[in-house]
């Protein structure tokens, strides 16, 4: 682990966010900006953008990128929320080319993940972990005895003819105009369905809508445990510093 905050993002299907971390805490430094994510989220938009953060928030060394897209060698794989062009993108080197700095790409949820599991809400848990992301989608990090089965995707199951997230994410809720306990239904629908195949002893549930975890926390049900994620709607961003101090 690194002395020195280390800059990380977090991109996601509405908004980047960008924000120093020190990494023995889990902490973020000052303000973290967010941005509006370009409309159709295209590679050279949203690295235009990156590159622009970069030089707001000073800093030295490697940086950390948490991306919804599935990651593989700094490559990304799937587009469900952003442009189609960035399936075969090879963003770690796109990045790295614009900030002239070493970059660890990584999911999303797979960032989230590990930063509750290294530092918050899932620091010291054995057994089957899976947090959840609640936000444009759903993302998915799922964890065994600590350890991280890459680019799960699993907000893409299908639930009773439909994608989880298509029934449960916090976009889901804000465009049909759900209230909680409606909402709350459908998210603990996915939860069953997840627990059928996987078992899990817990759930981590993270996302900006968890600012809002005392509406609809009570009201999620599951034979695992459910707790929300510590470092909510910042996990991204830790996780993605965690990642980056680790090259």
């Amino acid at each position: 682990m690194r002395d020195a905050p280390i800059l990380a993002f977090d991109v996601g299907g509405s908004f980047v966010k960008a924000g120093l971390v020190e990494v023995a805490s889990g902490r973020v430094v000052g303000e973290v900006l967010r941005r509006a994510t370009p409309e159709a989220a295209a590679p050279d938009t949203v690295m235009d953008l990156l590159a622009q953060l970069a030089a707001e928030r000073a800093a030295q060394g490697p940086v950390g990128l948490a991306f919804p897209s599935v990651v593989k060698g700094g490559t990304t794989w799937t587009a469900a929320n952003i442009d189609q062009r960035w399936i075969g993108t090879q963003a770690q080197a796109m990045l790295e080319s614009r900030i002239n700095r070493p970059v660890a790409v990584l999911n999303d949820a797979d960032a989230a993940g590990i930063a509750e599991m290294t530092l918050g809400a899932g620091r010291g848990r054995a057994g089957t972990v899976m947090v959840l992301t609640l936000g444009t989608g759903i993302g998915t990090a799922l964890f065994s005895d600590g350890h991280l089965l890459p680019n799960t995707e699993l907000g893409h199951l299908e639930v009773r003819g439909a994608e989880a997230e298509h029934r449960a994410s916090a976009k889901v809720r804000s465009d049909r105009g759900l209230s909680w306990t409606e909402w709350a239904s459908a998210v603990n629908e996915v939860l069953a369905a997840y627990h059928r195949l996987l078992w899990p002893d817990l759930f981590i549930v993270g996302g900006g809508v968890t600012e809002n975890w005392q509406h609809f926390g009570p009201l999620l049900r599951c034979r695992a445990e459910i707790v929300p994620a510590q470092f909510r709607n910042d996990a991204g961003i830790i996780g993605a510093a965690l990642a980056a101090a680790a090259r």
